[in-house]
Protein backbone atom coordinates (compact mmCIF):
# COMPACT_ATOMS: atom_id res chain seq x y z
CA UNK A 1 0.00 0.00 0.00
CA UNK A 2 2.70 2.29 0.84
CA UNK A 3 4.71 1.81 -2.59
CA UNK A 4 1.03 2.91 -4.37
CA UNK A 5 0.54 5.81 -2.28
CA UNK A 6 4.64 6.71 -3.16
CA UNK A 7 3.88 5.94 -6.90
CA UNK A 8 1.04 7.84 -7.07
CA UNK A 9 2.27 10.90 -5.21
CA UNK A 10 5.60 10.77 -7.57
CA UNK A 11 3.37 10.99 -10.53
CA UNK A 12 1.07 13.61 -9.33
CA UNK A 13 3.99 15.53 -8.22
CA UNK A 14 5.58 15.16 -11.58
CA UNK A 15 2.80 16.27 -13.16
CA UNK A 16 0.76 18.98 -11.28
CA UNK A 17 0.51 22.09 -12.81
CA UNK A 18 2.72 24.16 -9.76
CA UNK A 19 5.83 21.93 -11.27
CA UNK A 20 6.51 23.36 -14.54
CA UNK A 21 9.66 21.66 -14.77
CA UNK A 22 9.19 18.19 -16.16
CA UNK A 23 8.09 18.19 -19.66
CA UNK A 24 4.05 18.32 -20.97
CA UNK A 25 2.67 19.66 -23.49
CA UNK A 26 1.17 23.38 -23.28
CA UNK A 27 -2.09 22.03 -24.21
CA UNK A 28 -2.45 18.75 -22.17
CA UNK A 29 -5.60 17.90 -20.65
CA UNK A 30 -6.60 16.54 -17.60
CA UNK A 31 -7.60 13.65 -19.45
CA UNK A 32 -4.77 13.23 -21.11
CA UNK A 33 -2.14 13.44 -17.87
CA UNK A 34 -4.39 11.03 -16.49
CA UNK A 35 -3.57 8.36 -19.52
CA UNK A 36 -0.35 9.61 -19.25
CA UNK A 37 0.04 8.26 -15.58
CA UNK A 38 -1.79 4.94 -16.36
CA UNK A 39 0.43 4.47 -18.74
CA UNK A 40 3.69 5.15 -17.10
CA UNK A 41 2.30 2.69 -13.77
CA UNK A 42 1.65 -0.35 -16.79
CA UNK A 43 4.82 -0.16 -18.57
CA UNK A 44 6.90 0.36 -15.19
CA UNK A 45 4.82 -2.62 -13.55
CA UNK A 46 5.39 -4.82 -16.62
CA UNK A 47 9.37 -4.02 -16.82
CA UNK A 48 11.40 -6.50 -15.38
CA UNK A 49 14.74 -5.06 -12.95
CA UNK A 50 17.10 -5.39 -15.83
CA UNK A 51 14.68 -3.43 -18.16
CA UNK A 52 14.00 -1.03 -15.74
CA UNK A 53 18.16 -0.49 -15.64
CA UNK A 54 18.24 -0.38 -18.84
CA UNK A 55 16.27 2.94 -19.24
CA UNK A 56 18.21 4.54 -17.81
CA UNK A 57 21.27 4.32 -20.72
CA UNK A 58 21.61 6.66 -24.23
CA UNK A 59 24.20 5.07 -26.59
CA UNK A 60 25.68 6.71 -29.66
CA UNK A 61 24.99 5.70 -32.87
CA UNK A 62 27.13 6.47 -35.86
CA UNK A 63 26.78 5.26 -39.37
CA UNK A 64 30.37 6.61 -40.27
CA UNK A 65 31.70 3.82 -38.62
CA UNK A 66 30.89 0.18 -40.45
CA UNK A 67 28.91 -1.99 -40.32
CA UNK A 68 30.41 -4.00 -37.00
CA UNK A 69 29.87 -1.10 -35.10
CA UNK A 70 26.13 -0.97 -35.97
CA UNK A 71 25.55 -4.25 -35.19
CA UNK A 72 27.45 -3.49 -31.60
CA UNK A 73 24.67 -1.06 -31.47
CA UNK A 74 22.49 -3.38 -32.57
CA UNK A 75 23.33 -5.76 -29.72
CA UNK A 76 22.92 -3.11 -27.04
CA UNK A 77 19.89 -2.03 -28.02
CA UNK A 78 18.18 -6.07 -28.06
CA UNK A 79 20.57 -7.52 -25.24
CA UNK A 80 20.62 -4.41 -22.78
CA UNK A 81 17.42 -2.79 -23.28
CA UNK A 82 18.81 0.77 -23.44
CA UNK A 83 16.33 3.54 -23.19
CA UNK A 84 17.62 5.65 -26.05
CA UNK A 85 19.78 6.66 -29.04
CA UNK A 86 22.38 9.70 -29.81
CA UNK A 87 22.99 9.85 -33.03
CA UNK A 88 25.79 10.86 -34.34
CA UNK A 89 27.38 10.90 -38.19
CA UNK A 90 26.69 11.10 -41.12
CA UNK A 91 24.04 9.62 -43.04
CA UNK A 92 20.05 10.44 -42.28
CA UNK A 93 18.78 7.63 -44.49
CA UNK A 94 21.00 4.66 -42.79
CA UNK A 95 19.93 6.76 -39.78
CA UNK A 96 16.52 6.48 -39.83
CA UNK A 97 16.36 2.80 -41.53
CA UNK A 98 18.27 2.14 -38.33
CA UNK A 99 15.94 4.10 -36.15
CA UNK A 100 12.83 2.62 -37.33
CA UNK A 101 14.44 -0.79 -36.91
CA UNK A 102 15.12 -0.43 -33.17
CA UNK A 103 12.27 1.32 -32.19
CA UNK A 104 10.01 -1.35 -33.79
CA UNK A 105 12.61 -4.25 -31.81
CA UNK A 106 12.01 -2.27 -28.43
CA UNK A 107 9.53 -3.29 -25.74
CA UNK A 108 9.45 0.34 -24.25
CA UNK A 109 9.91 3.48 -27.39
CA UNK A 110 13.55 4.45 -27.78
CA UNK A 111 14.17 8.38 -26.89
CA UNK A 112 15.90 9.52 -30.12
CA UNK A 113 18.46 12.14 -29.21
CA UNK A 114 20.96 14.30 -30.90
CA UNK A 115 23.37 17.69 -30.56
CA UNK A 116 21.48 20.01 -33.11
CA UNK A 117 22.02 23.14 -31.35
CA UNK A 118 22.54 24.97 -35.17
CA UNK A 119 20.08 22.37 -36.18
CA UNK A 120 20.76 18.48 -37.67
CA UNK A 121 23.58 19.84 -39.69
CA UNK A 122 25.48 19.35 -36.96
CA UNK A 123 25.27 16.05 -37.41
CA UNK A 124 24.50 15.66 -40.93
CA UNK A 125 26.75 17.32 -43.61
CA UNK A 126 24.09 17.47 -46.38
CA UNK A 127 21.16 19.09 -43.54
CA UNK A 128 21.33 22.92 -43.97
CA UNK A 129 23.31 25.09 -41.25
CA UNK A 130 21.70 27.61 -38.74
CA UNK A 131 23.48 30.10 -36.90
CA UNK A 132 24.96 29.58 -33.71
CA UNK A 133 23.82 30.69 -30.67
CA UNK A 134 26.73 33.53 -30.11
CA UNK A 135 25.13 34.81 -33.92
CA UNK A 136 21.67 34.45 -32.37
CA UNK A 137 22.62 37.02 -29.02
CA UNK A 138 22.81 39.16 -31.25
CA UNK A 139 19.23 39.30 -32.47
CA UNK A 140 16.57 41.65 -30.98
CA UNK A 141 13.54 40.15 -32.18
CA UNK A 142 13.45 36.86 -30.18
CA UNK A 143 10.81 35.35 -32.11
CA UNK A 144 12.94 34.87 -35.03
CA UNK A 145 14.45 32.45 -32.33
CA UNK A 146 11.58 31.14 -31.66
CA UNK A 147 10.77 30.33 -35.44
CA UNK A 148 13.95 28.70 -35.84
CA UNK A 149 14.07 26.52 -33.12
CA UNK A 150 10.47 25.22 -34.59
CA UNK A 151 11.69 24.19 -37.74
CA UNK A 152 14.96 22.66 -36.46
CA UNK A 153 11.91 20.78 -34.25
CA UNK A 154 10.60 20.11 -37.94
CA UNK A 155 14.01 18.80 -38.67
CA UNK A 156 13.97 16.60 -36.40
CA UNK A 157 10.27 15.00 -36.58
CA UNK A 158 11.52 13.92 -40.35
CA UNK A 159 14.57 12.23 -38.60
CA UNK A 160 12.78 10.42 -35.86
CA UNK A 161 14.63 12.29 -33.30
CA UNK A 162 12.57 13.30 -29.72
CA UNK A 163 15.61 15.43 -27.74
CA UNK A 164 17.83 18.45 -29.34
CA UNK A 165 20.45 18.05 -26.69
CA UNK A 166 19.72 22.32 -27.03
CA UNK A 167 20.33 25.19 -26.02
CA UNK A 168 23.26 25.90 -24.83
CA UNK A 169 22.76 28.22 -21.74
CA UNK A 170 26.36 28.87 -20.74
CA UNK A 171 27.17 32.65 -20.14
CA UNK A 172 30.69 32.92 -22.02
CA UNK A 173 32.84 35.51 -20.20
CA UNK A 174 36.10 34.24 -20.70
CA UNK A 175 36.83 35.11 -24.69
CA UNK A 176 39.90 32.17 -24.91
CA UNK A 177 36.89 29.44 -24.09
CA UNK A 178 37.99 27.09 -26.70
CA UNK A 179 34.37 25.01 -26.39
CA UNK A 180 31.83 27.38 -25.91
CA UNK A 181 32.21 30.34 -27.42
CA UNK A 182 30.04 30.88 -30.44
CA UNK A 183 27.70 27.91 -29.17
CA UNK A 184 26.83 30.58 -26.05
CA UNK A 185 24.16 33.27 -26.83
CA UNK A 186 27.05 35.62 -25.30
CA UNK A 187 28.21 37.52 -21.93
CA UNK A 188 24.92 39.05 -20.67
CA UNK A 189 23.01 36.94 -18.13
CA UNK A 190 19.83 38.33 -19.04
CA UNK A 191 20.09 38.10 -22.89
CA UNK A 192 21.35 34.23 -22.46
CA UNK A 193 17.54 33.44 -20.40
CA UNK A 194 15.68 35.40 -23.32
CA UNK A 195 17.50 33.64 -26.17
CA UNK A 196 16.94 30.44 -24.53
CA UNK A 197 13.94 30.38 -23.63
CA UNK A 198 12.69 30.88 -26.91
CA UNK A 199 14.97 28.52 -28.46
CA UNK A 200 13.26 25.92 -25.61
CA UNK A 201 9.85 26.95 -26.66
CA UNK A 202 10.41 26.87 -30.25
CA UNK A 203 11.35 22.96 -29.50
CA UNK A 204 8.71 22.29 -27.15
CA UNK A 205 5.68 23.57 -28.45
CA UNK A 206 6.55 21.50 -30.76
CA UNK A 207 7.03 18.36 -29.49
CA UNK A 208 10.87 18.17 -29.26
CA UNK A 209 11.76 17.98 -26.00
CA UNK A 210 14.67 20.76 -25.14
CA UNK A 211 18.00 20.45 -22.68
CA UNK A 212 19.75 23.65 -21.65
CA UNK A 213 23.21 22.41 -20.68
CA UNK A 214 26.05 22.71 -19.16
CA UNK A 215 25.17 22.61 -15.59
CA UNK A 216 26.26 24.71 -13.61
CA UNK A 217 28.07 26.59 -16.62
CA UNK A 218 30.85 25.96 -18.47
CA UNK A 219 31.42 29.49 -19.92
CA UNK A 220 34.27 30.59 -18.33
CA UNK A 221 36.60 27.89 -18.50
CA UNK A 222 39.73 27.96 -20.41
CA UNK A 223 39.76 23.97 -20.74
CA UNK A 224 38.22 21.61 -23.49
CA UNK A 225 36.03 19.30 -21.31
CA UNK A 226 36.36 16.94 -24.35
CA UNK A 227 40.77 16.33 -23.52
CA UNK A 228 40.40 17.31 -19.97
CA UNK A 229 38.56 18.10 -16.67
CA UNK A 230 38.16 22.12 -16.32
CA UNK A 231 38.21 23.51 -13.39
CA UNK A 232 35.55 26.76 -12.59
CA UNK A 233 37.20 28.43 -9.49
CA UNK A 234 34.32 31.07 -8.71
CA UNK A 235 32.76 31.86 -5.84
CA UNK A 236 29.33 30.81 -5.10
CA UNK A 237 28.29 34.18 -4.87
CA UNK A 238 29.88 34.50 -8.70
CA UNK A 239 28.27 31.45 -9.70
CA UNK A 240 25.04 32.25 -8.33
CA UNK A 241 24.76 35.52 -9.96
CA UNK A 242 26.39 34.57 -13.75
CA UNK A 243 27.00 30.79 -14.01
CA UNK A 244 24.04 29.19 -12.27
CA UNK A 245 21.55 32.14 -13.72
CA UNK A 246 20.27 30.57 -16.60
CA UNK A 247 19.65 27.11 -15.17
CA UNK A 248 17.37 29.11 -12.02
CA UNK A 249 15.31 31.24 -14.56
CA UNK A 250 14.64 28.65 -17.02
CA UNK A 251 14.34 25.41 -14.69
CA UNK A 252 10.96 26.06 -13.79
CA UNK A 253 9.65 27.26 -17.23
CA UNK A 254 8.78 23.15 -18.21
CA UNK A 255 12.13 23.06 -19.86
CA UNK A 256 12.31 19.23 -19.63
CA UNK A 257 15.87 18.56 -19.50
CA UNK A 258 18.84 19.95 -17.86
CA UNK A 259 22.84 18.26 -18.96
CA UNK A 260 25.32 18.55 -16.30
CA UNK A 261 28.90 19.18 -17.64
CA UNK A 262 32.40 17.36 -16.71
CA UNK A 263 33.39 20.30 -14.62
CA UNK A 264 35.60 20.62 -11.52
CA UNK A 265 34.06 23.51 -8.96
CA UNK A 266 35.22 23.36 -5.86
CA UNK A 267 32.87 25.54 -4.53
CA UNK A 268 29.95 23.52 -4.99
CA UNK A 269 32.39 20.47 -4.32
CA UNK A 270 34.58 19.47 -1.65
CA UNK A 271 35.73 16.57 -2.89
CA UNK A 272 38.98 17.05 -4.89
CA UNK A 273 38.75 16.91 -8.58
CA UNK A 274 35.46 15.24 -8.36
CA UNK A 275 33.53 16.52 -12.01
CA UNK A 276 29.70 17.81 -11.46
CA UNK A 277 28.57 15.04 -13.66
CA UNK A 278 29.49 12.84 -10.97
CA UNK A 279 29.20 15.16 -8.26
CA UNK A 280 25.93 14.12 -5.52
CA UNK A 281 26.62 17.85 -4.06
CA UNK A 282 25.80 19.47 -7.51
CA UNK A 283 23.30 16.82 -8.90
CA UNK A 284 21.21 16.17 -6.03
CA UNK A 285 22.30 18.79 -3.27
CA UNK A 286 21.88 21.48 -5.58
CA UNK A 287 20.02 20.91 -8.78
CA UNK A 288 17.39 18.64 -7.68
CA UNK A 289 16.95 19.81 -3.33
CA UNK A 290 17.85 23.34 -3.33
CA UNK A 291 16.93 24.42 -7.02
CA UNK A 292 13.88 22.09 -6.78
CA UNK A 293 14.21 20.76 -10.26
CA UNK A 294 11.81 18.08 -11.75
CA UNK A 295 12.53 17.06 -15.27
CA UNK A 296 14.92 14.89 -16.61
CA UNK A 297 18.88 15.60 -16.01
CA UNK A 298 21.35 13.50 -17.97
CA UNK A 299 25.00 13.27 -17.93
CA UNK A 300 27.05 15.41 -20.99
CA UNK A 301 28.87 12.38 -23.03
CA UNK A 302 30.47 9.75 -20.77
CA UNK A 303 33.07 8.97 -23.49
CA UNK A 304 34.88 12.41 -22.97
CA UNK A 305 38.35 12.81 -21.85
CA UNK A 306 37.85 14.91 -18.96
CA UNK A 307 35.99 11.62 -17.41
CA UNK A 308 36.59 8.81 -19.60
CA UNK A 309 40.05 8.37 -19.11
CA UNK A 310 39.99 8.08 -15.46
CA UNK A 311 36.96 5.56 -15.08
CA UNK A 312 36.72 1.41 -15.95
CA UNK A 313 33.52 0.79 -18.56
CA UNK A 314 30.52 1.49 -16.50
CA UNK A 315 31.94 2.52 -13.26
CA UNK A 316 31.31 5.93 -14.60
CA UNK A 317 27.77 4.86 -15.09
CA UNK A 318 27.13 3.85 -11.52
CA UNK A 319 28.65 6.88 -10.12
CA UNK A 320 26.40 9.52 -12.14
CA UNK A 321 23.78 7.46 -11.02
CA UNK A 322 23.90 7.49 -7.64
CA UNK A 323 25.10 11.40 -8.07
CA UNK A 324 21.21 12.08 -9.41
CA UNK A 325 21.33 11.95 -12.98
CA UNK A 326 18.29 10.18 -14.73
CA UNK A 327 20.26 8.88 -17.86
CA UNK A 328 23.84 8.40 -18.72
CA UNK A 329 24.35 9.53 -22.29
CA UNK A 330 26.85 8.36 -24.86
CA UNK A 331 27.67 5.20 -22.12
CA UNK A 332 30.87 3.17 -22.72
CA UNK A 333 29.81 -0.21 -20.65
CA UNK A 334 25.94 -0.43 -20.48
CA UNK A 335 26.28 -4.11 -19.36
CA UNK A 336 28.90 -3.08 -16.44
CA UNK A 337 26.83 0.09 -15.41
CA UNK A 338 23.83 -1.90 -15.08
CA UNK A 339 25.78 -4.80 -12.58
CA UNK A 340 26.83 -2.08 -10.50
CA UNK A 341 23.95 -0.05 -10.50
CA UNK A 342 22.09 -3.41 -9.32
CA UNK A 343 25.07 -4.07 -6.87
CA UNK A 344 25.02 -0.78 -5.36
CA UNK A 345 21.14 -1.21 -4.88
CA UNK A 346 21.75 -4.27 -3.02
CA UNK A 347 24.25 -2.44 -1.06
CA UNK A 348 21.63 -0.04 0.23
CA UNK A 349 24.02 2.51 -1.21
CA UNK A 350 20.67 3.23 -4.25
CA UNK A 351 16.98 3.00 -3.20
CA UNK A 352 14.96 1.44 -5.72
CA UNK A 353 12.80 4.69 -5.17
CA UNK A 354 15.80 6.18 -6.97
CA UNK A 355 15.32 3.85 -9.24
CA UNK A 356 11.69 3.94 -9.93
CA UNK A 357 11.88 7.96 -9.57
CA UNK A 358 13.98 7.99 -12.79
CA UNK A 359 12.46 5.53 -14.89
CA UNK A 360 9.01 6.96 -14.61
CA UNK A 361 10.37 10.23 -15.25
CA UNK A 362 11.81 8.82 -18.70
CA UNK A 363 8.66 6.78 -19.53
CA UNK A 364 6.05 9.92 -18.57
CA UNK A 365 8.71 12.24 -20.91
CA UNK A 366 8.00 9.38 -23.85
CA UNK A 367 4.77 8.79 -23.46
CA UNK A 368 3.93 13.15 -23.84
CA UNK A 369 5.94 12.95 -26.90
CA UNK A 370 3.83 10.45 -28.65
CA UNK A 371 6.24 8.14 -28.47
CA UNK A 372 3.77 5.52 -27.76
CA UNK A 373 2.33 6.19 -31.08
CA UNK A 374 6.01 5.88 -32.84
CA UNK A 375 5.21 5.85 -36.34
CA UNK A 376 8.36 4.59 -38.99
CA UNK A 377 10.02 7.45 -41.21
CA UNK A 378 10.11 7.58 -44.25
CA UNK A 379 14.18 8.04 -45.65
CA UNK A 380 13.34 9.27 -49.18
CA UNK A 381 14.25 12.78 -50.00
CA UNK A 382 15.08 13.20 -46.50
CA UNK A 383 18.52 15.26 -47.63
CA UNK A 384 16.13 17.67 -49.48
CA UNK A 385 13.91 17.76 -46.73
CA UNK A 386 16.44 18.82 -44.74
CA UNK A 387 18.03 21.27 -46.51
CA UNK A 388 15.50 23.34 -49.14
CA UNK A 389 13.99 27.11 -49.74
CA UNK A 390 12.16 27.38 -46.92
CA UNK A 391 15.69 26.78 -45.15
CA UNK A 392 17.01 29.38 -47.19
CA UNK A 393 15.32 31.99 -46.49
CA UNK A 394 14.68 31.44 -42.85
CA UNK A 395 18.44 31.31 -42.43
CA UNK A 396 19.55 34.62 -44.07
CA UNK A 397 16.94 36.30 -42.28
CA UNK A 398 18.48 35.05 -39.33
CA UNK A 399 22.01 36.38 -40.26
CA UNK A 400 20.19 39.68 -41.47
CA UNK A 401 18.53 40.19 -37.98
CA UNK A 402 22.42 39.46 -36.49
CA UNK A 403 24.25 41.95 -38.22
CA UNK A 404 26.06 44.52 -36.12
CA UNK A 405 26.95 47.62 -36.88
CA UNK A 406 29.52 49.34 -34.39
CA UNK A 407 30.36 52.28 -36.17
CA UNK A 408 29.66 54.71 -38.70
CA UNK A 409 31.52 57.88 -38.79
CA UNK A 410 31.71 58.83 -42.21
CA UNK A 411 27.90 57.14 -43.07
CA UNK A 412 29.69 55.03 -45.47
CA UNK A 413 26.42 52.98 -45.26
CA UNK A 414 24.71 52.04 -47.16
CA UNK A 415 26.95 51.97 -50.40
CA UNK A 416 25.04 54.09 -52.72
CA UNK A 417 25.98 52.21 -56.25
CA UNK A 418 29.21 54.37 -56.41
CA UNK A 419 32.60 52.32 -57.01
CA UNK A 420 33.93 50.48 -54.46
CA UNK A 421 36.50 48.45 -53.63
CA UNK A 422 36.72 44.67 -51.61
CA UNK A 423 39.91 43.69 -49.90
CA UNK A 424 39.34 39.85 -49.07
CA UNK A 425 41.37 38.82 -46.27
CA UNK A 426 41.68 36.06 -44.43
CA UNK A 427 41.66 32.34 -44.37
CA UNK A 428 37.88 31.85 -45.64
CA UNK A 429 35.97 31.52 -49.15
CA UNK A 430 34.90 34.92 -49.94
CA UNK A 431 33.81 35.19 -53.38
CA UNK A 432 29.67 34.70 -52.89
CA UNK A 433 29.88 37.77 -50.92
CA UNK A 434 31.54 39.44 -53.81
CA UNK A 435 29.33 38.40 -56.41
CA UNK A 436 26.05 39.70 -54.13
CA UNK A 437 27.23 43.05 -53.61
CA UNK A 438 27.38 43.95 -57.32
CA UNK A 439 29.12 45.23 -60.61
CA UNK A 440 30.53 48.23 -58.26
CA UNK A 441 32.37 46.38 -56.58
CA UNK A 442 35.97 45.69 -57.72
CA UNK A 443 37.77 43.27 -56.28
CA UNK A 444 41.82 43.95 -54.75
CA UNK A 445 43.96 41.08 -53.43
CA UNK A 446 46.09 42.55 -50.20
CA UNK A 447 49.52 43.28 -52.17
CA UNK A 448 47.39 44.72 -54.80
CA UNK A 449 45.79 47.97 -51.91
CA UNK A 450 48.41 50.23 -53.12
CA UNK A 451 46.94 50.35 -56.98
CA UNK A 452 43.55 51.83 -55.35
CA UNK A 453 42.97 55.36 -55.83
CA UNK A 454 43.27 57.36 -52.76
CA UNK A 455 40.11 58.53 -51.05
CA UNK A 456 38.60 55.46 -52.09
CA UNK A 457 35.65 53.55 -50.56
CA UNK A 458 36.89 50.21 -49.64
CA UNK A 459 35.14 47.15 -47.71
CA UNK A 460 38.15 45.27 -45.59
CA UNK A 461 36.57 41.64 -44.96
CA UNK A 462 37.91 39.60 -42.63
CA UNK A 463 36.57 36.18 -43.73
CA UNK A 464 37.01 33.31 -41.05
CA UNK A 465 36.96 29.62 -41.50
CA UNK A 466 33.39 28.53 -40.80
CA UNK A 467 33.80 25.04 -40.88
CA UNK A 468 33.30 24.23 -37.34
CA UNK A 469 32.18 26.31 -34.19
CA UNK A 470 35.84 25.86 -32.38
CA UNK A 471 37.87 27.61 -34.75
CA UNK A 472 40.42 30.26 -33.76
CA UNK A 473 39.08 34.36 -34.11
CA UNK A 474 42.26 35.82 -34.06
CA UNK A 475 43.04 37.53 -37.02
CA UNK A 476 46.75 37.88 -38.51
CA UNK A 477 49.53 40.10 -37.71
CA UNK A 478 49.93 40.34 -42.15
CA UNK A 479 45.66 41.28 -41.89
CA UNK A 480 46.03 43.86 -38.95
CA UNK A 481 48.44 45.29 -41.08
CA UNK A 482 46.59 45.79 -44.32
CA UNK A 483 43.88 47.31 -42.61
CA UNK A 484 46.00 49.50 -40.69
CA UNK A 485 47.74 51.03 -44.26
CA UNK A 486 44.34 51.00 -45.95
CA UNK A 487 43.10 53.51 -43.12
CA UNK A 488 45.67 55.99 -43.82
CA UNK A 489 44.19 57.36 -47.22
CA UNK A 490 41.38 55.70 -47.78
CA UNK A 491 37.25 55.40 -46.26
CA UNK A 492 37.66 51.79 -45.19
CA UNK A 493 34.46 49.78 -44.19
CA UNK A 494 35.87 46.42 -42.11
CA UNK A 495 33.65 43.90 -42.18
CA UNK A 496 34.23 40.96 -39.72
CA UNK A 497 32.51 37.22 -41.17
CA UNK A 498 33.83 35.65 -37.66
CA UNK A 499 33.87 36.25 -34.08
CA UNK A 500 33.02 39.39 -32.48
CA UNK A 501 35.98 38.60 -30.29
CA UNK A 502 38.04 38.91 -33.54
CA UNK A 503 38.00 42.47 -33.05
CA UNK A 504 39.90 42.21 -29.27
CA UNK A 505 43.15 43.19 -30.02
CA UNK A 506 42.06 45.34 -33.39
CA UNK A 507 42.73 49.18 -33.25
CA UNK A 508 39.55 50.38 -34.99
CA UNK A 509 40.00 53.88 -34.25
CA UNK A 510 40.59 55.13 -37.59
CA UNK A 511 38.35 52.58 -39.17
CA UNK A 512 35.08 54.62 -40.25
CA UNK A 513 32.82 52.20 -40.02
CA UNK A 514 32.62 48.63 -38.22
CA UNK A 515 29.79 45.74 -39.33
CA UNK A 516 30.29 42.73 -37.34
CA UNK A 517 28.45 39.32 -39.65
CA UNK A 518 29.63 36.67 -36.72
CA UNK A 519 29.72 33.68 -39.66
CA UNK A 520 31.46 32.90 -42.77
CA UNK A 521 29.03 31.21 -45.08
CA UNK A 522 26.86 31.62 -48.14
CA UNK A 523 23.56 32.48 -46.38
CA UNK A 524 25.82 35.16 -43.89
CA UNK A 525 27.55 36.62 -46.54
CA UNK A 526 24.21 37.18 -49.25
CA UNK A 527 22.44 38.60 -45.63
CA UNK A 528 25.09 40.90 -45.23
CA UNK A 529 25.60 41.87 -49.15
CA UNK A 530 22.12 42.99 -49.02
CA UNK A 531 21.93 45.23 -46.22
CA UNK A 532 25.72 46.84 -47.43
CA UNK A 533 23.77 47.79 -50.50
CA UNK A 534 20.06 49.20 -48.18
CA UNK A 535 18.31 46.42 -48.95
CA UNK A 536 17.49 44.96 -45.19
CA UNK A 537 17.74 46.73 -41.73
CA UNK A 538 20.52 46.62 -39.57
CA UNK A 539 19.85 46.63 -35.84
CA UNK A 540 21.74 43.70 -33.96
CA UNK A 541 23.15 44.50 -30.72
CA UNK A 542 26.88 43.18 -29.46
CA UNK A 543 26.19 40.26 -27.22
CA UNK A 544 29.40 39.69 -25.84
CA UNK A 545 32.23 41.61 -23.86
CA UNK A 546 35.11 42.16 -26.76
CA UNK A 547 37.19 44.89 -24.72
CA UNK A 548 36.93 47.93 -22.55
CA UNK A 549 35.49 49.85 -26.17
CA UNK A 550 33.14 46.97 -27.49
CA UNK A 551 30.56 46.32 -24.87
CA UNK A 552 27.59 44.23 -24.67
CA UNK A 553 24.41 45.99 -26.29
CA UNK A 554 26.20 48.39 -28.55
CA UNK A 555 24.85 48.24 -32.13
CA UNK A 556 23.96 51.51 -34.66
CA UNK A 557 20.31 50.99 -36.28
CA UNK A 558 20.55 51.95 -40.04
CA UNK A 559 17.18 51.79 -42.02
CA UNK A 560 16.42 50.25 -45.31
CA UNK A 561 17.27 53.42 -47.87
CA UNK A 562 14.00 54.68 -49.19
CA UNK A 563 15.22 54.07 -52.75
CA UNK A 564 14.94 50.08 -51.95
CA UNK A 565 11.40 50.22 -50.01
CA UNK A 566 9.87 51.77 -53.08
CA UNK A 567 11.08 49.05 -55.72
Amino acid sequence: MKKLLYTSLFIAALISPKVKAQYQPKNASKEDVKKAQQWVDKTYKNLSQDEKLGQLFIVALYTNRGEEYISQVRNIVTNDKIGGLILMQDDATREINLVNEFQQKSKVPLMIGMDAEWGIYQRIATAHKFPWAMTLGAIQDKNLVYQMAAKIAEDCHRMGINWDFAPVVDVNTNPNNPIIGNRSFGSEVNNVISSALSYSNGLQDHNILAAIKHFPGHGDTSTDSHLDLPVVSHTTERLDAVELAPFKALMNKGIGGVMVAHLYVPSLESGKGIPASVSKNIITGLLKEKLGYKGLIITDALNMAAVANKYQPGELDAMAFKAGNDIMLFSQGVSEGKKLIQKAIDKGEISQSRVEESVKKILLTKYFLGLTQYTPKNPENINKDLNNDSHIQLVQNLYSNALTLLKDEKKLLPLTGKQTYYVPLEEGPYHTFANRLGNNVIIKKAGEINTIPAGSTVIVGFHKDNSTAYKPYKISAESKKVLSDLTKNQNVILNVFGSAYALKDIDISKVSTVLVSYENNDDSMNATADALNGKTKIWGKLPVLVNDQLKPGMGIDLNVTTSTKTK
